[in-house]
């Protein structure tokens, strides 16, 4: 845990259900291009938004407009407001391996660097600083909730709890001592304390994340899966993401990754894949028969070099697929802006087929089919009674300008382009200023940490 001494300022964050108690004011955003995307140019103009105890309370036309006198007003002055981004995978702590280890294979960047620095450098008080910075870099950029997966979870959920994102935190699992986790055995074990701790949460989903088929053992993978069924939380697990690991569980398996875990009973409306990049038709079967969700993260995929995931042959066969950046040790940002218009792009190369995977399929990945990969059956949208999950867009800019459609958000927006955001009602950032934690500090100590890591490289 983070020392309070260390802390002064930010250890009422530190204790965020006393910390954000009470904390919800109704708000108002007046004169703003309003997203619809099934609409042919996917907003409405001039228009309001009104939220109050967490919720959209109202919204339409700037006409019809009655706000509470009490109401905080944001005037949006053409500004676009849209659901805030779903941030489908994760490694939030990653951020102190940035840049650490460039232009390997995923094999060698793991077992070489990526987990000799883990074993080293991974603490509880670095998952909580480096989970803050993720969390101010997806702020800024427009991410509202994000699933997070790693080891010293706790720290994770805290640090997202007071920096006010919205999160689905998964505990890490896997079949060999890990940070927080010394004993193998424990793996589950310690999962299902996780769990229990964080149930109930308004900000925070607790989850289950067993890492890969060829780091867990099929006990371990069952084990984990059944306590995710028991406890009724999401199960995530990294699948089918190189070609070396379908060949290895092809020789260990006589079988693909993706049939190996059918084969387990692992697949189901609560299982989350990520990655799922090397997949023949019959893994799309059984995937989409299972309604097991994918998120892809073609950034990591291609820095990696690990391949190109079917999302079109996905969204075909039906499967739900959201969006990634994964950590940005892989990446090396967290920006879903920049995210979505490589998905586009890539996809569309892929097949030759500039409507392969059209921007306003993208935007979905990114908002409401996003969210309903995570289980939140309401979020990624503007609708009354929704959770108050907000972000304004200022695309009064030369790159943005004219602005004919929200497509153009795909193709030209960056994360830099978000002025305010709103996560369950409450403004966390007004006009680029983050307003829930110090960011300066959270850069400052993960910059003392990484002074740590060089002198080792």
């Amino acid at each position: 845990m983070v020392n309070a001494e260390r802390a002064p300022k930010l250890f009422a964050q530190y204790c965020p259900l006393r910390y954000f108690q009470g904390m919800h004011k109704d708000i108002v955003i007046i004169n703003a291009k309003l997203f619809a995307p099934d609409t042919p140019a996917g907003f409405v103009a001039d228009a309001f938004v009104q939220i109050g105890a967490g919720r959209i309370t109202a919204l339409g036309p700037m006409a019809s407009s009655a706000p509470s006198p009490a109401a905080d007003v944001i005037d949006a002055r053409g500004g676009l407001v849209m659901p805030g981004l779903v941030n489908g995978h994760n490694h939030a702590a990653m951020t102190l391996f940035r840049g650490m280890a460039d232009d390997l294979p995923l094999m060698t960047w793991l077992e070489q660097h990526i987990f000799p620095a883990e074993a080293r450098f991974v603490t509880p008080e670095m998952v909580y600083w480096c989970t803050r910075l993720a969390a101010a870099e997806m702020i800024m950029s427009g991410t509202t909730t994000v699933a997070d997966a790693y080891f010293y979870e706790d720290e994770a959920a805290r640090a997202f709890i007071g920096t006010g994102v919205r999160a689905v935190a998964a505990q890490g699992v896997i079949d060999f001592p890990a940070p927080g986790v010394p004993d193998p055995a424990e793996n589950v074990t310690t999962a299902a304390r996780f769990i229990e701790r964080w149930q109930g949460n308004e900000l925070l989903t607790p989850a289950v994340f067993a890492h890969s088929p060829y780091t867990c053992s099929s006990r371990t993978l069952v084990r984990a899966k059944k306590l995710a069924r028991a406890s009724n939380v999401p199960f995530f697990i990294h699948l089918a993401e190189t070609g070396v690991e379908r060949a290895l569980l092809a020789e260990k398996w006589q079988g693909s990754p993706t049939a190996y875990l059918h084969s387990l009973d692992l697949l189901d409306g609560q299982t989350v894949c990520i990655h799922a990049v090397w997949l023949d038709k019959q893994d799309i079967s059984l995937l989409a028969a299972s309604g097991a969700a994918v998120v892809t993260c073609p950034q990591s995929n291609m820095k990696l070099a690990a391949g190109i995931a079917p999302v079109a042959e996905l969204l075909a066969a039906g499967v739900p697929v959201g969006l990634g950046t994964d950590g940005c040790a892989s990446n090396n940002d967290l920006d879903l802006f920049s995210e979505m218009d490589t998905c586009a792009k890539l996809h569309k190369v892929r097949a030759l087929d500039p409507a392969a995977v059209k921007a306003r399929e993208v935007l979905r990945m990114a908002t409401a089919r996003g969210a309903r990969v995570l289980g939140f059956a309401d979020g990624g949208g503007l609708a009354v009674g929704m959770p108050a999950d907000v972000i304004l867009i200022d695309v009064d800019q030369p790159h943005l300008t004219p602005f004919y459609s929200v497509d153009n958000l795909v193709y030209a927006a960056g994360g830099a382009d978000v002025r305010s955001v709103i996560i369950n009602g409450r403004l966390v950032m007004a006009d680029r200023k983050i307003l829930t934690f110090d960011v300066a500090e959270a850069m400052e100590m993960v910059a003392g940490m990484a002074a740590e890591v060089r002198k080792i490289r």
